[in-house]
């Protein structure tokens, strides 16, 4: 096992694959910070830049096997688009990691990043046949944002891609139906915050939830709380001040994820 967990050595690399290592295993330390963690299961992806592959897709992927608390920037997977490895790296690679994600990157010019949580209060409103219910804050600063796929079993058929990525649309928060809850971007951090919103809303709803009934925000409301949401905006950081910011938490933990 202590073999196992030795880590690629950043000297070998492109500068911006390092980079981009150093930022997704912090991203995984931030989930597990967070409780969004399901043992070994579920990803967090980032398609590599192209002054790393060139022409070529390649992203990196959390080593199946490992818990969110030991991915580090050395022993994250490089994977192509088929799920072949191509690093030294001795851990296998989930196949239903790889489906779901790979057809994102793959078909959404902007997905450079794509994020799926199994959190308790994701997995009860995904279970619901209203979905996400327009009663609250986060869920108003979402309007317009959330697209819905409906379960179809474990990911790992390449025939659902079609009927998977029709349904994402344009829309960069998906609620997959009685599955769990993801998102994508452009970058990490923007990724990252719209999951944190969609969770923050699925967490308020699930508590109101036991109170009797909501009170509704009018959808004119709820476009207009969109459009204001600062967390999107490029000016505010586009989430990356958010991201910053819990890393520096994490670093205070435990900074092994830069090794």
């Amino acid at each position: 096992m202590t073999a196992m967990l030795k880590t690629l050595p950043a000297a070998r690399m492109h500068p911006d694959e390092w980079q981009a290592r150093v930022q997704l295993a912090a991203c995984y330390r931030v989930f597990d910070m967070l409780g969004w963690t399901e043992m070994i299961y579920n990803h967090i992806t980032v398609r590599l830049p192209e002054s790393v592959s060139g022409p070529e897709k390649h992203f990196l992927i959390n080593p199946f096997g490992l818990h969110y608390s030991e991915v580090t920037a050395g022993n994250l997977l490089k994977i192509d688009l088929k799920g072949n490895k191509l690093d030294e790296n001795p851990w296998p690679v989930n196949p239903a990691g790889f489906t779901v994600h790979s057809a994102i990157h793959e078909s959404l010019p902007d997905a450079h990043c794509v994020m799926h949580t199994h959190t308790t209060a994701g997995l009860a409103v995904a279970c619901t046949q209203g979905g996400l219910a327009q009663n609250n804050f986060y869920s108003a600063q979402l309007h317009g944002l959330v697209a819905y796929h409906d379960f179809e079993g474990i990911t790992i058929r390449a025939e659902e891609t079609p009927r998977l990525l029709k349904n994402i649309g344009d829309k960069p928060a998906v609620i997959l139906r009685n599955h769990g809850l993801l998102s994508w971007g452009p970058t990490l951090p923007l990724a990252f915050v719209r999951l944190w919103t969609l969770q923050r809303a699925c967490d308020v709803q699930v508590a109101q939830a036991a109170l009797g009934p909501a009170i509704p925000v009018p959808p004119s409301v709820a476009q207009q709380t969109a459009e204001d949401s600062f967390q999107w905006d490029q000016r505010f950081g586009a989430g990356q001040d958010v991201f910053d910011a819990l890393v520096r938490r994490v670093d205070r933990i435990d900074a092994s994820y830069k090794n």
